[in-house]
């Protein structure tokens, strides 16, 4: 009689006379299968998810469509109550341990996103990465580690993805088989699909904390020093504009979203995002969003026409989650008429390719504008370059903190004011510190302007090394 035949009936399974203790290949139907061998375990996990499959779909059969799933406890509580109720119908035997573990995945399959639901509630986990549904990888303090955790086949990530997308209006299929989107807590999400990916889908999710990083937080973490922050924090006040750059998953939205958290309350922000991760305390705060096209091709809102849209909000502060486009245009021009103290992000590998990588993106406007005007209007509307970079470590450190100073002929100069130095590498730990220059920026008029004044020891004037 098959393992499933017994579970169900709840018949005892024959016992061996006498096994030994130490016999691996001896199990009982959906106990610890670490002991098993590897063609019993494999037999015996197909059982528990062809189980867990048959629980699963009679329980949505009995659960009310019209149910408000937005109510979790109230839900869950009902989830609870025909989940019991099954389990005695269909006479399924199981321990309390295989109880509790088949109702959390089931509940998590209906109410949050199925095997990736206890990760996203794992605070140590930083990004979560879907190659396929056979290989789960998370990243943990920097460093990348593969999980034994697995979805049954495609289309149970398909369902996954979709539960993300279809509440923001968003789609992804064969017609548009990529799509961006976020969690409700912020969290950024990547998906892509075949036939454009070849393992299957792709899922990447970029986590937020719930608690959003402080400067303290980012000052014990080593990322940044208190002079720095000290000079930031003018920066910000004064309305000095700022561009935060660095590669992929170096922290530049989270250092963004503890820079704008140094804005003054009674300003208004507007924030312009692809999705929407920034979280400002602030009470006067306008978020935005672009929108993809839909399926005829029509009602896509990019950031390019958000920046031009916000310029008649009567904003204070713009700030844009990320320039990649020929948006770059509108945000130089807003930053040279009249709204000061706006920031931004964009990828580069250092602050000088920061400068270039803003060139190029004006260039894609189409407006055929000579290279030294370009230069000009960048070095005008922009004042600072913030660059961070993700350590060998896996930290993300402020290695840069560069003012844009003006133009020398055809060339944009800038003077590093804070510098990031690396001693060495010991115990797999970067070790080094950030460092003022000795040198005030060309600006520090418009901060002392602002009634902020700053020591000079903040600039590393007086002090020794």
């Amino acid at each position: 009689m098959s393992i499933l035949r017994r579970i169900q009936t709840g018949e005892s399974q024959p016992q061996p006379t006498q096994p030994a203790k130490s016999d691996p290949t001896v199990a009982t139907p959906l106990q610890t299968r670490r002991s098993v061998t590897p063609g019993t375990q494999s037999q015996q996990q197909d059982t528990y998810q062809d189980l867990k499959g048959r629980v699963q779909t009679k329980l949505l059969s009995e659960l009310d469509p019209s149910v408000d799933v937005t109510k979790v406890n109230e839900v869950r509580k009902t989830i609870q109550d025909l989940f019991d109720q099954i389990l005695i119908d269909e006479n399924f035997v199981l321990s309390r341990a295989e109880k509790n573990r088949l109702f959390e995945q089931i509940a998590a399959e209906i109410l949050g996103l199925g095997p990736l639901q206890p990760l996203l509630e794992d605070d140590t986990i930083t990004e979560i990465m879907v190659n396929g549904p056979r290989n789960i990888y998370v990243e943990r303090r920097g460093k990348i580690q593969r999980l034994p955790i697995t979805f049954e086949n495609n289309e149970h990530v398909m369902r996954i993805i979709e539960r993300i997308v279809s509440p923001l209006g968003r789609r992804i299929d064969e017609s548009s088989p990529y799509v961006d989107a976020r969690l409700q807590d912020g969290s950024r999400v990547n998906a892509i699909i075949p036939p454009i990916s070849l393992v299957g889908p792709v899922l990447t999710i970029r986590k937020f904390s719930h608690n959003p990083f402080t400067v303290d937080q980012l000052i014990q973490f080593g990322s940044i020093t208190p002079e720095a922050v000290q000079f930031l924090d003018a920066c910000v006040k004064a309305r000095v504009n700022i561009v935060i750059s660095g590669g992929t998953g170096s922290g530049k939205t989270t250092l963004l979203n503890v820079l704008s958290g140094m804005i003054p309350a009674d300003e208004r922000i507007i924030t312009i995002e692809n999705a929407a991760e920034l979280q400002l305390r602030q009470e006067h705060v306008v978020t935005l969003e672009s929108r993809p096209a839909n399926i005829e091709g029509k009602g896509e809102i990019t950031i390019r026409n958000l920046v031009v849209n916000a310029l008649r909000m009567r904003p204070d502060r713009i700030i844009v989650g990320e320039i990649r486009d020929e948006a770059a245009l509108d945000m130089l021009q807003a930053m040279n008429t009249g709204h000061d103290g706006s920031m931004t992000t964009l990828h580069s590998n250092s602050p000088r390719d920061t400068m270039a990588r803003l060139e190029t993106m004006v260039m894609m406007a189409g407006m055929d504008l000579p290279v030294r005007a370009i230069r000009e209007q960048a070095s005008s509307a922009i004042d600072l370059v913030v660059h961070q970079e993700r350590m060998r470590d896996g930290t993300r450190k402020v290695t840069n903190i560069t003012e844009v100073s003006g133009m020398e002929g055809d060339v944009i100069t800038m003077t590093d004011i804070f510098v990031f130095e690396q001693v060495g590498f010991e115990n797999g730990q970067v070790i080094g510190r950030m460092h003022p220059t000795g040198l005030r920026p060309k600006f520090i008029e418009k901060i002392e302007a602002s009634g902020i004044h700053l020591p000079p020891s903040v600039f590393g004037i007086g002090v020794r090394r």
